[in-house]
């Protein structure tokens, strides 16, 4: 009996391979790269918007935290959730159903009353939004083949890049620019730009049913369990872990660290979003280009090396010229989010493609939660001094480079599992 479990393969769905133009795969990959915007859009836009909230919520940053974590922590747990039905349903009906309940619940946020309705809608938000992501990346895994893989996640990973460039700037500029709505807009601006995307991917994506043919057998919970618990699969997922541990103990800090002990003026730090964002986005179909054509795991390793010298630079910085940091952050976006193109690609073909949807929730899951107890640790590590220095954020930087030379040891355990070619 196939349990799905061994002899990963890296196969595509037929019903989609051989019926695509390079035409169609080009709309079809930026639907899903609209989807991937707008629900992460969704998530940075809040960062910028922290002074907003306590100042009109009246909360005070332990609330505005839980409101942050209550986005990534409700992904997590719909991720694991979602392993129950997401191999179950055809991909692109499932896609459209959860998308469409994300637009209500971010257009529910910008139309909550009060701290605690804005509280629950995030929730919900985070909990439609963490399952579309793992399930592009599915989708991805489904459609495109594992040659040319790597290009494909680059096209609609480059969706963060274009968040983070929109993000904290667009984030301000709507709550500063329509008194009316204030931090409303933000929210009802997503809403309107994913209803768009919706019809896109309506028209765009097309139905992708090959991971139906396989045949559930036993109780649901025992095929999770199995899936969950298999050595592979396992090591993939503490290999994610420690992906975004490296990255998230380290990115909520870098503003608040730059304005407070680097002498950088609180105006650019939407400049360095930006030039990171802009950077990233022309980067991303590159590496995933390089990743293509010299190997997933050779071009991770070197990303997640390089990638060290600015992640270290970042968290022991001294006062500081402001071209010097645009040059050093700018960096830090492109190698560490650059890692995530081959990972991803590597990660993807560990499992066939019929159980594919459910150990990509269970991945989504793994990165959430994972994020969200980075930044816990690294809060409980940092502490701000009475003349408001920050205190300590070497020591973040340190266990984090720690967590990316694991990464480089991981990845090759990940690989000689899935025997695919590299």
């Amino acid at each position: 009996m196939d349990n799905g479990l061994s002899s990963p393969i890296c196969t595509v769905d037929p019903t989609l391979s051989s019926v695509r133009t390079p035409s169609q795969e080009r709309f079809f990959l930026l639907a899903l790269a609209g989807i991937q915007f707008t629900h992460i859009l969704d998530f940075m836009i809040m960062m910028p918007l922290g002074p907003v909230f306590i100042k009109v919520l009246n909360i005070n940053t332990h609330q505005f935290g839980l409101l942050l974590s209550s986005y990534t922590f409700a992904a997590a747990a719909a991720g694991v959730f979602a392993t129950y039905y997401v191999d179950r349903f055809e991909r692109r009906k499932l896609l459209l159903s959860l998308y469409a309940f994300f637009i209500i619940a971010t257009l529910a946020c910008g139309l909550a009353p009060n701290y605690e309705m804005l509280f629950i809608a995030r929730a919900f938000a985070g909990a439609f939004g963490g399952i579309l992501g793992s399930l592009v990346q599915t989708i991805v895994a489904d459609s495109i083949p594992f040659e040319r893989r790597g290009k494909a996640l680059g096209t609609v990973m480059a969706a963060f890049s274009v968040s983070t460039v929109a993000g904290v700037p667009l984030g301000l500029f709507l709550a500063n620019h329509i008194p009316a709505l204030g931090w409303r807009a933000p929210f009802i601006f997503i809403a309107l730009v994913s209803t768009l995307i919706l019809y896109l991917g309506y028209r765009n994506i097309p139905k992708i049913a090959g991971h139906l043919d396989h045949v559930h057998e036993g109780s649901r919970f025992n095929q999770i369990y199995k899936i969950l618990t298999a050595p592979q699969h396992l090591k993939a997922f503490v290999f994610m872990a420690f992906i975004m541990i490296t990255g998230f103990s380290v990115i909520p800090y870098i503003a608040l660290y730059l304005t407070t002990n680097v002498g950088i003026n609180n105006s650019y730090i939407s400049l360095i979003y930006l030039c990171g964002g802009i950077a990233t986005l022309m980067s991303s179909r590159f590496i995933g280009h390089m990743a293509d054509k010299y190997g997933k795991v050779k071009v991770f390793r070197a990303l997640a090396v390089i990638s060290l010298i600015p992640l270290i630079v970042t968290t022991n910085l001294p006062v500081t010229p402001l071209w010097i940091v645009l040059i050093n952050s700018t960096a830090f976006f492109i190698l560490v989010s650059g890692r995530m193109i081959p990972a991803m690609a590597i990660v993807s073909q560990v499992v066939d493609n019929k159980i594919r949807g459910t150990f990509m929730s269970l991945v989504g899951s793994v990165q959430m939660l994972s994020s969200g107890i980075a930044s816990v640790i690294a809060g409980a590590i940092v502490t701000i001094r009475p003349d408001g220095m920050m205190e300590h954020y070497n020591i973040v930087g340190y266990g984090a480079a720690i967590c990316g030379l694991l990464t480089i040891w991981l990845v090759g355990y990940i690989h000689s599992d899935a025997k695919a070619p590299q």
